[in-house]
């Protein structure tokens, strides 16, 4: 994905910010906003002054998942060397006054919403942290269990014995986020509390995986193309 273009002399600033924006996920898809093309545009001024304009599928996307969204693009951009303010904003959201204001303030999510908020969104963000995370098991299992792997085979596979890939990156690092065993010596299966899965579980534990992967997948591509639409692109 790209983003309109900034003047010459800032691009190499713009790359960074750009980059950082690369770690900030939609927490229900689990992909990269960038990738996701809600990024609508991004420039850095000489001065060091990143403005950021996101923007969702929908007019109604949930509020707690689009202030986890500017809030983060507001941080990732803020700690970029060189970057001496951050003003990210969204765009075209029946909560955009709100959540533009609680961001720029560093208000947090309850002080932003008040009496509509219940909590802090620390909890929704491991919640779907989890869901990744048991979807990335899925994803770097497929290719062993497509090659023959046994339930005993996935039972005595740790991290480190899977062939180096991106997505197994990936599931480091969700389950590191979670606090969750992922060095070279964890289990490829555990359960949500970091705990392997029994040999007899492996089968369901694998079911239950790809549906969650599918299930991401599925509202990803949705989300996607709801956006293509709305925006015409």
């Amino acid at each position: 994905m790209t983003a309109p273009a900034p003047a010459p002399a800032d691009t190499r600033l713009r790359e960074l910010v750009w980059a950082a924006l690369g770690t900030v996920l939609d927490p229900e898809l689990d992909e990269p906003i960038t990738e996701l093309d809600f990024v609508e545009s991004c420039t850095v001024s000489a001065d060091g002054e990143a403005v950021i304009r996101l923007r969702l599928p929908t007019f109604f996307c949930a509020p707690n998942f689009s202030f986890l969204m500017v809030a983060d693009a507001h941080d990732a951009a803020s700690a970029v060397p060189g970057v001496t303010r951050a003003r990210v904003t969204l765009a075209d959201h029946h909560a955009s006054d709100e959540i533009n204001g609680g961001v720029a303030a560093q208000a947090g999510f309850v002080g932003t919403f008040g009496d509509e908020a219940i909590a802090e969104l620390d909890e929704l963000r491991a919640v779907f942290l989890t869901k990744a995370a048991l979807a990335g098991q899925d994803i770097v299992a497929r290719p062993l269990v497509d090659r023959g792997a046994t339930p005993e085979d996935l039972a005595a596979t740790t991290l480190g014995v899977v062939p180096p890939s991106p997505e197994l990156d990936r599931l480091r690092s969700r389950r590191a986020a979670l606090g969750l065993p992922h060095h070279d010596g964890a289990p490829l299966l555990i359960t949500d509390d970091g705990s392997p899965v029994p040999v007899e579980k492996i089968p369901l534990h694998l079911r239950r995986a790809r549906l969650q992967r599918i299930g991401i997948e599925t509202n990803g591509e949705y989300c996607k193309s709801l956006l293509k639409t709305r925006y015409q692109q």
